[in-house]
């Protein structure tokens, strides 16, 4: 199971992408194993040679107890520290951005977010995305 970041792809060139785990609580995970998650307004950023993922929303877990985790808040992300040094040099180019792209189970059942280098869509490059989208449907309806 994942959960896509739609919008990610939509305003934003991705050029690398990366696999990160994530610090969560267990009611985190359980959230996420429901797929209570919104990528609205998400971003990472780099804080002292750490990796920050901010505005992830996680929704409290429906039977938590006084001990359920706060909806929206920074959580750490981890990358080996060659990757955050290749981000570093990165993120000092003009215009690039750290955006996640999908938070998925991988086969050890643990939560890993899949984040993307991304440099920003103009106005006319997401008309020509939603033109070619509706292109693709049509063939799609034709065809099928």
């Amino acid at each position: 199971m994942s959960i896509n970041n739609r919008s990610a792809y939509f305003n934003y060139y991705i050029d690398d992408k990366y696999v990160a785990g994530i610090v969560l609580l267990g009611t985190e995970v359980k959230s996420i194993r429901d797929g209570k998650v919104s990528f609205n307004d998400a971003f990472c950023f780099l804080d002292k040679g750490e990796l920050w993922i901010r505005g992830l929303y996680i929704a409290e877990y429906s039977h938590g107890t006084v001990n359920n985790h706060i909806a929206v808040h920074d959580r750490k992300l981890l990358l080996q520290k060659r990757e955050i040094k290749k981000l570093t040099l990165k993120l000092r180019d003009k215009g690039i951005t750290i955006v996640p792209l999908k938070i998925f189970f991988n086969e050890k059942r643990l939560v890993k977010v899949e984040i993307g280098l991304a440099r920003g869509k103009k106005l006319h490059d997401k008309r020509e995305t939603i033109k070619n989208r509706d292109v693709a449907r049509e063939l799609k309806n034709h065809l099928g």
